[in-house]
């Protein structure tokens, strides 16, 4: 019994002694207090680029309103053709017959009226039976005007001079009404299309010139269409703007940028956010740590690590995407600045 006592006694002195050292290596260590000196946010001065793509001021997606088989095409990607060429031709053995009966029926209306005028100067007919016979002969002659404007979609020519871009159908393919069958070019001018947000949109208008950049080369793009109202989804708008300048080399299809203003801002950082401007920070208050980006902000006297959203660099500053509000402290120099660590602000 004795000895069960002094065993339950030795174990509990031993748990004690575990239980403090336990405590004492989880004490943490208190950060000491640093001095720190603020940098000063300010908005951007810097104008931004808008992506957007380049493609042909005139073009075409040439399609029928007949459902038929296609007969020949008659032109293949890339070829350069002239206005009124022939493209496509379709199956039009029904339509040629239809339009050999609204011949006929044409030619035995106009009979019919010459018939009933000789009638009607010999006062052998009435005058409503010469109504009647004009009525039909006007009948008749819509009837074959149809007919020929059906055959005219079975001839897709070409609406301008240009370069065929895409062909989407073959000889023998079956084709329905509004379906695309070749995707026409014109030659000479260019455009750019992209979307803008509405405070990229503020600083434009229709007439402005824009200086672009795409694929190496450089030139200027003058704004010809501008819609702000903006697509419910992604809130941006439509951007199109002509080439005036820079125009040789450029391929249709190829992206590039085109060099919008800031929109004005008021004197303060929270009009200037409200305007559309990126705020910017010193480079030399930015902490990295891999790829990512942040700041230490001066928050209740402690220093707060916030990570950022980062833009282009303009020469000793860089622009904030997202992750900063105007009213943020930043930490100008944080070197050894730890997240949490007690902080006073340099006078």
């Amino acid at each position: 019994m004795n000895r069960i006592l002094q065993l339950s006694l030795l174990t509990f002195l031993l748990a004690g002694v575990a239980c403090g050292r336990r405590e004492t290596a989880a004490a943490p260590v208190p950060l000491a207090k640093a001095t720190v000196r603020l940098g000063a946010q300010e908005p951007s001065q810097e104008s931004g680029w808008v992506a957007v793509t380049l493609a042909a001021s005139q073009r075409a997606t040439l399609a029928t309103r007949m459902a038929a088989t296609v007969k020949r095409v008659h032109v293949t990607e890339g070829q350069h053709v002239a206005a009124g060429v022939l493209l496509v031709s379709l199956a039009d053995e029904d339509l040629q017959s239809g339009r050999k009966a609204a011949e006929t029926n044409l030619a035995a209306a106009q009979t019919q009226v010459r018939r009933i005028e000789r009638l009607a100067a010999q006062d052998a007919s009435t005058p409503a039976e010469l109504d009647l016979a004009h009525v039909q002969l006007a009948q008749a002659q819509a009837g074959l005007a149809s007919v020929q404007a059906n055959l005219g979609y079975t001839q897709l020519r070409a609406p301008f001079a240009g370069v065929v871009q895409t062909r989407r159908v073959n000889d023998g393919d079956f084709v329905t009404p509004g379906m695309p069958l070749l995707e026409l070019e014109g030659q000479g001018a260019m455009e750019f299309t992209g979307s803008v947000s509405a405070a990229e949109a503020k600083g434009l208008k229709l007439g402005q010139t824009l200086a672009f950049e795409s694929e190496g080369q450089t030139g200027t793009a003058r704004i010809t269409g501008l819609a702000t109202g903006g697509d419910p989804i992604s809130q941006r708008g439509s951007l199109r703007a002509r080439v005036v300048k820079g125009l040789e080399g450029l391929r249709s299809g190829g992206f590039g940028r085109l060099k919008v203003p800031s929109a004005p801002g008021g004197p303060g950082l929270s009009s200037a956010v409200a305007a559309g401007q990126d705020l910017t920070v010193p480079a030399s208050a930015l902490v990295r740590r891999g790829e990512l980006n942040g700041v230490f902000l001066a928050k209740d006297g402690f220093a707060q690590l916030r990570w950022l959203s980062l833009g282009a660099p303009q020469g000793d500053r860089v622009a904030v995407r997202a992750g900063l509000a105007p009213s943020d402290l930043i930490i100008d120099g944080p070197a050894g600045l730890q997240d949490g660590q007690p902080i006073e602000v340099a006078r």
